[in-house]
């Protein structure tokens, strides 16, 4: 082995429905996201504040209070997204396979 770290490749079903983990290939590495309606959700209010922060910021000034009133503008369409995520993290699609679901599959 050259010393690197070795990921993690056990499941973790936190969240009901959630299936199997996100896994993105970086090279070598894996970045594995789990729970990730969960992280969707964090990056989302993460995005939100930081365009009503920049909106903000650009109230101070007459001259980019526009720009600030777009990204109040935006900031607020993407509250919307918020139950739509939280709904999605209720009613999870899953592949069946026979009479019964896979859990393992998702679309």
């Amino acid at each position: 082995m050259d010393g690197c770290p070795t990921p993690d490749r056990r499941q973790e079903a936190a969240v009901p429905g959630s299936g199997e983990d996100l896994r993105v290939r970086i090279g070598d590495d894996e970045l594995v996201l789990r729970q990730r309606y969960e992280v969707l959700s964090i990056t989302n209010d993460v995005l939100v504040a930081l365009w009503f922060v920049i909106g903000s910021v650009l109230f101070f000034w007459e001259s980019t209070s526009t720009a600030g009133t777009w990204f109040f503008l935006v900031g607020s369409l993407q509250f919307l997204a918020r139950p739509a995520i939280r709904l999605s993290r209720k009613i999870h699609l899953q592949r069946r396979h026979g009479s019964g679901l896979d859990s393992g599959g998702e679309y």
